[in-house]
């Protein structure tokens, strides 16, 4: 296909939209390709018309797998990316980790020891589980809660540490105790036929190791691997996507090591920094023109990164002009905090017209809801908490699986009490 043709089939005016380092990487012509992407940089167009350029060039739609970190962003590459090339889309893998995993251990289980049809444990069914092993195995819960101690379980398999491991590297009673926890969590979940999400990344690790006929099945499937926000992958996930493109290293990373933020459960942001190190001749973009900010808080962004370790060098900036000074409040208290809040909202809405619906008020966990709440009533401002329950986490869903989980796998221990209870 000509370049004539590319340009017609794609439409002219979303290539001419580009920057000259967003349109580097869309047409990078193979080979590892990093992409440095500032906040607000473009790399979900840049993600969406790089495949539509694969696609164009010949590349089947089939053979690309594009990763991203939740649900609703895979939805949303998979809408933008069908707007560029058409249906031709359903033939592609866009998904998260987790669900390719899924794909992946649902057609190999068996190689592992389970049935295909396993069970897929949510954190509130695995916690469940674990407190039924400290219990049985006669622990003191207030000391080993389970909600910490399917924590550590959680943090080990996203490091690929096994329960055997896990007992070898203990080193005083307490590790030992949780490393006893892990081994009797993970036989019963194997004895019923069920992973939770950690199992789907670090059995997929293991499926690859053990059985290299599957894993160049799927280099073979993927001649594409596409991953977004990859500073939020743990040592798992970059196993299985370096393992992926280990033959072809037809590989495009996109993140930014100054926006990891994932640490606490097991990102490890060196995963970009040792790219480079796991190919040869990788191409680097950097992406620093932001398209949402002024440059008064890019500048104080660049002020605050600039201190982070080992970070890729960039400077974003912005063509929107400086725009309105950063105000910085110092409250007494919760509630005065609150009560600033509510009256800077009303006096956006009172002297300049400001709609209630633009107006959004961020806050570091739930617990800090009430008081601003109240504050919002008190000023007679119309609110709504963007959030809740989601719909598999509530109790009577949850009550209906486990009867359904029941009724497959008579030894899933979690389901059957609870339907019991």
């Amino acid at each position: 296909m000509t370049d004539e043709q590319f340009q017609f089939d794609l439409d002219p005016l979303d290539l001419q939209s580009l920057n000259p380092d967003q349109l580097d990487a869309v047409v990078h012509r193979g080979g590892p390709l990093l992409v440095v992407a500032g906040a607000g940089s473009g790399k979900t167009r840049v993600l969406t018309h790089r495949i539509a350029h694969l696609i164009h060039e010949g590349v089947p739609a089939s053979s690309i797998l594009a990763i991203t970190f939740t649900n609703k962003a895979a939805d949303e590459m998979k809408h933008r990316v069908a707007a560029l090339v058409g249906p031709v889309v359903k033939a592609m893998w866009v998904c998260t980790f987790h669900s390719a995993c899924v794909r992946i251990l649902r057609a190999n289980a068996e190689a592992l020891g389970y049935p295909r049809t396993f069970s897929i444990y949510d954190q509130s069914d695995a916690q469940r589980l674990a407190g039924y092993v400290v219990r049985d195995l006669g622990l003191d819960a207030k000391r080993f809660p389970p909600r910490a101690a399917h924590g550590q379980i959680s943090l080990w398999k996203n490091e690929l540490v096994t329960p055997e491991q896990a007992v070898a590297r203990a080193s005083n009673i307490f590790e030992r105790k949780h490393a006893d926890i892990y081994v009797e969590y993970q036989r019963r979940l194997h004895g019923a036929g069920a992973m939770d999400f950690d199992d789907l990344l670090m059995n997929t690790v293991m499926l690859f190791r053990q059985h290299p006929d599957v894993l160049s099945y799927y280099q073979r499937r993927f001649q594409h691997v596409l991953i977004d926000e990859y500073q939020d992958t743990n040592t798992a996930q970059n196993e299985i996507a370096l393992a992926l493109a280990a033959e072809h290293h037809d590989i495009t990373i996109v993140g930014d090591g100054d926006q990891s933020v994932y640490g606490w459960r097991g990102a490890d942001v060196r995963n970009i920094h040792q790219f480079q190190d796991a190919f040869d001749n990788v191409t680097q973009v950097i992406l620093d023109q932001n398209y949402r900010s002024t440059q008064t808080i890019l500048d104080a962004a660049n002020a605050v990164i600039a201190n982070n370790p080992g970070r890729a060098e960039k400077h974003l900036w912005s063509d929107k002009g400086h725009g309105a000074r950063i105000v910085r409040y110092t409250a007494e208290d919760e509630g005065d905090e609150a009560t600033w809040v509510a009256r800077t909202m009303k006096g956006l809405h009172d002297q300049t017209h400001v709609l209630w619906r633009d107006i959004a008020a961020f806050y570091r966990t739930n617990a800090q809801s009430r008081v601003l709440e109240e504050a919002l009533m008190r000023f007679t401002i119309p609110y709504k908490v963007v959030g809740g329950t989601r719909f598999y986490d509530r109790k009577e869903v949850k009550d209906a699986m486990a009867y359904l989980r029941a009724v497959v796998t008579h030894a899933d221990e979690v389901s059957i009490k609870r339907v019991v209870n």
